[in-house]
């Protein structure tokens, strides 16, 4: 099993919420109305962790030691929403979001194949990461740059987390599991053709409620993510090239081949497909 040593793991690298964060350190001049609005929508998109865990332990019954992970995973995503609601709270109360915007966004997510879904999620801590690196950067206010500063080392060590469960799942299935995180990467790799970002959040999820199936949808700006990417924060092409990077690597190091561009993983994917 990889849920003990992830929980001892995971367990040894936890902020604490009252003592890590410097609440201290306010200073209210380098906040504005415009920072503290991304600060509201970023806190109501992670609090879809929790139709995204619903999810995972419907559609992963048979696999106990991942739907054990979830039990981790779950509590410091919703963490990460709690700690931006508690800066609101303290410092822009008028921002914090309500718990009928929070429960807007939890809503059931059609059954998918487990294997894509777990590569769907490796992704987008992948770019999480990255989105948070880079939101530290633009703000100002010192404890909402250290708050996003923690909550990018988390979303780094979660998809590490998913990528030892990959490893698994490709020692047990082989190229079945190949071609599902091939297919995946190679989706969420293309940000560039697809015109906009590519992550679970933003990505439909129930037909039924469709187009209304994004968390991003369920928002009280359903426009706020691609505003916040290429106005604000300005998460342009280098950063973009960060996330690409990180897939490749991480595929080639679990497939054990060279993949130095999108187009070598799409050559690769179609060689999985042609072999099956």
């Amino acid at each position: 099993m990889l849920y003990p040593q992830l929980f001892a793991d995971l367990e040894k690298a936890r902020w604490n919420m009252a003592d890590d964060i410097p609440w201290a350190e306010f200073d209210a001049a380098l906040l504005t109305d415009e920072q503290a609005l991304t600060i509201k929508m970023n806190a109501i998109t992670e609090w879809s962790a929790l139709p995204a865990t619903e999810m995972f332990l419907r559609d992963n019954r048979d696999d106990s030691d991942f739907s054990a992970f979830m039990s981790v995973w779950f509590y410091e995503e919703q963490k990460h929403s709690l700690v931006m609601i508690e800066y609101l709270r303290r410092f822009k109360p008028e921002f914090a979001p309500t718990e009928e915007e929070l429960h807007a966004v939890r809503f059931e997510f059609d059954p998918a194949p487990p294997l894509e879904t777990l590569m769907l999620h490796f992704c987008g801590e992948v770019r999480l990461t990255q989105w948070y690196r880079r939101a530290s950067e633009w703000h100002t206010e010192p404890v909402i740059k250290a708050i996003y500063k923690h909550l990018s080392m988390d979303e780094a060590r979660h998809g590490g987390a998913y990528l030892k469960y990959m490893k698994r799942a490709i020692e047990r299935c082989g190229d079945e599991a190949r071609r599902a995180f091939a297919k995946i990467g190679f989706l969420m790799a293309s940000s560039s053709r697809s015109n906009k970002p590519l992550h679970p959040t933003n990505l439909h999820v129930n037909k039924d409620l469709y187009p209304n199936d994004t968390v991003q949808s369920r928002l009280p700006d359903p426009d706020w993510l691609e505003h916040w990417l290429d106005s604000q924060i300005q998460f342009g092409k280098e950063w973009e090239a960060r996330v690409v990077g990180g897939i490749l690597r991480n595929l080639s190091s679990l497939f054990d081949v060279v993949l130095e561009t999108t187009g070598d993983l799409n050559r690769y994917r179609k060689q999985l497909g042609a072999a099956a």
